[in-house]
């Protein structure tokens, strides 16, 4: 490692983002998946794909904003983010049709005019597969490539379903890459299917998580899964 990913002697904790953070958060998120399955199929054609997903990644954070706790990072004490989570509650995973609506002319400039119907069908088919039983979701994981490897995207996770075990309640993701479902079954998740995008779209592995069935391992990782 060299000094900007010596993470053990830099130290860093879990906390919610601030709003003044939103676009560093969106930023590593971008970077984060910049190899992902689902959003380079989202985003295709390299030519400005990272500012796009910059700005989707935005949406998707101010979407999440008035859930208690939806927005978490990995920061160091002088405020350099390592990774974030996206966390929504029981009940509280879905925007309201009003809120969508509202952020129509911001998916139209992330995705651009010919990008929405696939940006739709991706939504639609994971709504469509959601579990109904309440639960912590989340939909998003991702650690800044110069961190990886560290232990952050584990942080992310453990700090959560430490609450979830708490509390008696299961969690549930998406992963988008079939190398990262170890990762999540060392926390306890397992496998319930497949979901299969349309249009030839890649797949994802829904995964379910039952209160107090795992712990996880100090080693870093991604998911829906950045890293």
């Amino acid at each position: 490692m060299n000094a900007r990913t010596a993470l053990p002697s830099a130290g860093y904790g879990i906390r919610c983002a601030g709003p003044a953070e939103s676009g560093a958060v969106a930023a590593l998120l971008a970077r984060a998946f910049a190899d992902d399955p689902v959003t380079t199929w989202m985003f295709p054609g390299a030519s400005g794909r990272e500012r796009r997903m910059a700005r989707f990644f935005k949406l998707v954070e101010r979407q999440q904003r008035p859930r208690t706790g939806g927005v978490r990072v990995a920061a160091t004490a002088d405020g350099r983010l390592l990774g974030a989570a996206l966390w929504s509650g029981p009940g509280r995973w879905e925007t309201s049709a009003l809120r969508e609506l509202a952020a129509m002319p911001q998916y139209v400039r992330a995705f651009g005019p010919g990008g929405l119907r696939r940006a739709a069908d991706v939504q639609n088919t994971l709504h469509e597969a959601h579990p109904d039983t309440p639960h912590w979701y989340l939909p998003c994981l991702g650690t800044d490539p110069v961190a990886q490897g560290g232990g952050v995207g584990s942080a992310l996770v453990r700090q959560q379903l430490a609450d979830c075990d708490r509390l008696g309640q299961p969690a549930y993701l998406e992963s988008s890459k079939p190398s990262n479902v170890p990762f999540y079954e060392r926390f306890g998740f397992r496998v319930t299917g497949e979901i299969r995008l349309p249009d030839g779209g890649p797949v994802l592995w829904p995964m379910w998580r039952d209160p107090g069935t795992g712990g996880g391992p100090a080693s870093g990782g991604p998911a829906r899964d950045g890293g």
